[in-house]
């Protein structure tokens, strides 16, 4: 089984049809972090309360969220030739953390994932959960570029 993780981005669409073509047939699961609303403040730095919001039903949204995003993920990748299921769970430490410890729960051969295509300083300082997850996994990881920044290495290529 392949773990394939996905936000619902263009980006993460372009990795399912990617992994389509190479895995026809594997089964995957497709796998959507969501965060709570209080970690969320807490990573934001806020230190102030909302007064009378009601946390737990801000986090059953963003959870059902994540399982309709997650949904759509598994639809994509059923259309393209994958046999897969939906997963999703809440941000541990870091999104690269959950979807290791995931792909370790779930006894994954591979994880599998897009990237933002983020180049240069957006890349310094936003970080890169591929990257993360490349530096600290324990099994094959299939990175597939964002369709823009292939095209443009293709460009540049002699």
């Amino acid at each position: 089984m392949i773990l394939i993780a996905y936000d619902g981005s263009a980006d993460a669409d372009a990795a399912i049809d990617h992994a389509g073509k190479i895995l026809r047939d594997q089964q995957a699961t497709i796998l959507t972090v969501w965060e709570r609303v209080v970690d969320a403040l807490a990573r934001s730095g806020s230190v102030f309360a909302l007064g009378d919001v009601d946390y737990e039903s801000l986090d059953r949204e963003s959870e059902d969220q994540a399982r309709q995003r997650a949904q759509k993920g598994a639809e994509r990748a059923e259309q393209a030739g994958l046999k897969a299921k939906v997963e999703v769970r809440p941000r541990d430490d870091s999104i690269a953390s959950t979807l290791l410890a995931a792909a370790d729960e779930l006894e994954a051969e591979a994880i599998l994932m897009g990237t933002r295509g983020l180049t240069g300083l957006k890349s310094l300082f936003l970080g890169s959960v591929s990257h993360a997850v490349l530096q600290h996994a324990d099994r094959a990881v299939i990175v597939v570029p964002s369709p823009e920044v292939a095209a443009q290495r293709a460009e540049r290529r002699p």
